[in-house]
């Protein structure tokens, strides 16, 4: 098997190759990233120790993708991943849909030509923003949890699966994932491009650069151990929004499988996702540090920050049904992986952050 990962020097994409180089010794595993993201340089090294070729180039120019080695399948990790993109200042409106919407429609085309199947990682905030806030909750241990009456369709006791509402808001960065899944899915049935897609929740472990809006994991961490200024924004400040949680591990076997089986006729589109035993709440992520490296304090800001959202768990077991597929790495884990490689690398957010 012949696999090229896009966005391959950020976390996600790093991560998948080191494991399948791990796990298919005699696959063939190449690259592309276009290194905008602060500290991806330092995975090119790592990855070409492991004989992994990496290619400089931008799915965003259809050009940088014709010198792209004839390959079997695509996994697509390339994304400006965060809910405030586009509006924060920090990149342009444009500049997202250019990344997130643009580049899956010149590897879908790409994909078209060469005759390879293309894996689409996509993500939880496709799911609407005002029907995940009009979900009930309650608080138990600190954290939100969700009533057992609940008035939508798409919730289970699991959590939010695919039949949940996907409409508008959902942010610029959910709604050009969105756009990309459908694309995808046409391409797949007018062209018989092979296409799987793979709704993940938040993807978490070592070496994950740690921002404010993305990263979580391992920003928090990452600013506790180093003492540094942590508050807890919105939904009365108390730090009760919940998560759930997934290792990039735990999305190798999957993946392989899919790119094994590309005509079968299951659901082209599954959420991956830690589930509920692998969800958090940020006052649980602090009284873990806290219990971890020591006390300190976080402070609060009750007004809502826009496209945040109290709770998101995806329920995935139509990925489990389909796929045989489970949650192998737990949220101690995880915790665990990224505090012994923040105690390792105390510049850890400064390279984040370049």
């Amino acid at each position: 098997m012949k696999v090229l990962i896009t966005g391959s020097c950020g976390f996600v994409g790093s991560a998948l190759a080191r494991f399948f180089r791990e796990r298919f010794a005699a696959w063939t595993i190449s690259g592309i990233d276009n290194f905008s993201r602060p500290g991806s340089e330092l995975n090119r090294s790592s990855l070409h120790r492991l004989g992994i070729a990496i290619i400089h180039g931008d799915v965003r120019n259809p050009s940088d993708l014709e010198a792209l080695p004839k390959v079997d399948w695509i996994i697509d990790s390339a994304a400006n991943p965060s809910v405030l993109a586009g509006i924060d200042g920090k990149s342009s409106s444009r500049q997202l849909v250019e990344h997130n919407l643009y580049g899956t429609v010149n590897l879908l085309e790409h994909c078209r030509r060469a005759s390879c199947g293309l894996i689409l990682l996509s993500t939880s905030r496709v799911y609407s923003i005002n029907a995940l806030s009009r979900l009930k909750l309650d608080v138990q241990e600190q954290a939100f949890r969700l009533t057992t009456d609940q008035p939508r369709d798409g919730v289970t006791t699991a959590g939010v699966d695919e039949n949940f509402s996907t409409a508008a808001p959902l942010s610029l960065y959910g709604s050009t994932k969105l756009a990309s899944e459908n694309l995808a899915l046409e391409y797949h049935h007018a062209f018989n491009v092979p296409v799987w897609i793979n709704r993940c929740g938040v993807l978490a472990g070592a070496r994950q650069f740690g921002r404010a809006d993305q990263g979580i994991y391992s920003f928090w961490i990452n600013s506790y151990l180093r003492k540094r200024p942590l508050r807890y924004v919105g939904f009365g400040g108390q730090g009760l929004q919940v998560r759930d949680c997934l290792h990039p591990r735990d999305l190798v076997g999957l993946l392989a499988y899919q790119m094994q089986n590309p005509a079968s006729q299951q659901p082209r589109l599954a959420n991956v996702a830690g589930g509920r035993e692998n969800s958090i709440s940020l006052a649980q992520l602090s009284a873990w540090c806290g219990d971890r490296f020591g006390a300190h304090p976080v402070g609060s800001d009750p007004e809502p920050r826009q496209f945040d959202v109290p709770w998101l768990i995806l329920d995935s077991r139509r990925a489990a049904e389909q796929w045989d597929w489970k949650v192998e790495t737990r949220m101690e884990s995880i915790l665990e992986e990224i505090a012994t490689h923040a105690e390792a690398h105390p510049d850890w957010l400064e390279i984040s952050e370049t």
